[in-house]
């Protein structure tokens, strides 16, 4: 896919961070875009900023990890605009602590979000982008953290990990099928974003600073991080990516030696080591 001028992108996630970003960029390319996300007032937010860029945008509330509401989000789209062009199942949520402290509720809130997020968005979507035969690109968005395993952020990393796989997972079966659906996934190191906030979402009663003080340990370290030097998320090198149809994008200097030092690892049969993200 190497046009984007009149087309349509759907973006989860979009009322901050990266998602937010891609919209922004979304509507410079001069596309129609959807935003979703489950902040009611930071969405609405969002969608008066990307028609104020001259986009034809429309704002639907949902929370990706409920089915009902990516199904809606895809009859919206297609309803309102008649096509989808570019889906980025961006929505993400950060869980740190310790594999065996956390609870069933920790960890079926980030599995529900990064991952079945991310499959309730494929299967929405990918069967009407198809039909309309027609090329088309799918930006997955895991993280470097779904490709580098680090300590104290088991079930944020294991949901990225499975974000990833799952995203090779469509492009094989894509590609098997000979469909003119390109895709991405999107490896963000550390980028100026809110998500060592997201508990401010979670549909349940967050644990207590007591009760999960590793998460909340290694939540303040990423917000402290993030803010000081995480990447600007406006960049247009997803919109770059897609051109090229790249399938890893990654936003870091680091990726080579990262990637390069686990699978090294890999191959001498030994533990990965851990990494720093920039």
């Amino acid at each position: 896919m190497d046009r984007f001028d009149g087309r349509v992108a759907v973006v989860t996630g979009a009322a901050s961070g990266i998602g937010l970003g891609l919209a922004r960029h979304a509507a410079r390319e001069g596309m129609r875009v959807v935003l979703a996300d489950v902040e009611g007032p930071a969405l609405e937010a969002a969608v008066a900023e990307v028609a104020g860029l001259g986009a034809a945008a429309i704002g639907i509330r949902a929370d990706v990890s409920r089915e009902p509401d990516v199904r809606g989000l895809a009859d919206a789209a297609y309803e309102r605009f008649g096509a989808v062009h570019l889906l980025c199942n961006n929505a993400g949520v950060f869980q740190a602590g310790v594999v065996w402290q956390r609870t069933q509720a920790d960890w079926d809130w980030v599995m529900g979000v990064n991952v079945w997020g991310i499959l309730h968005g494929i299967r929405a979507f990918v069967p009407r982008m198809l039909e309309q035969d027609a090329d088309a690109h799918i930006v997955n968005t895991a993280s470097m953290a779904g490709l580098i395993s680090v300590a104290y952020s088991g079930p944020y990393v294991v949901s990225k990990f499975a974000a990833a796989a799952l995203t090779e997972c469509l492009a094989h079966d894509l590609r098997a099928q000979g469909a003119s659906i390109g895709v991405s996934c999107l490896v963000p190191g550390l980028v100026d974003t809110r998500i060592a906030d997201s508990t401010r979402n979670r549909p349940d009663e967050p644990p207590s600073e007591v009760t999960a003080a590793d998460h909340y340990f290694v939540a303040q370290v990423l917000k402290e991080q993030t803010s000081s030097g995480g990447r600007h998320p406006d960049e247009a090198i997803v919109f770059d990516a897609v051109r090229a149809r790249q399938f890893w994008i990654p936003t870091t200097d680091g990726y080579e030696p990262l990637v390069r030092a686990r699978y090294d690892a890999l191959l001498a049969r030994s533990m990965p080591p851990t990494a720093q993200f920039d």
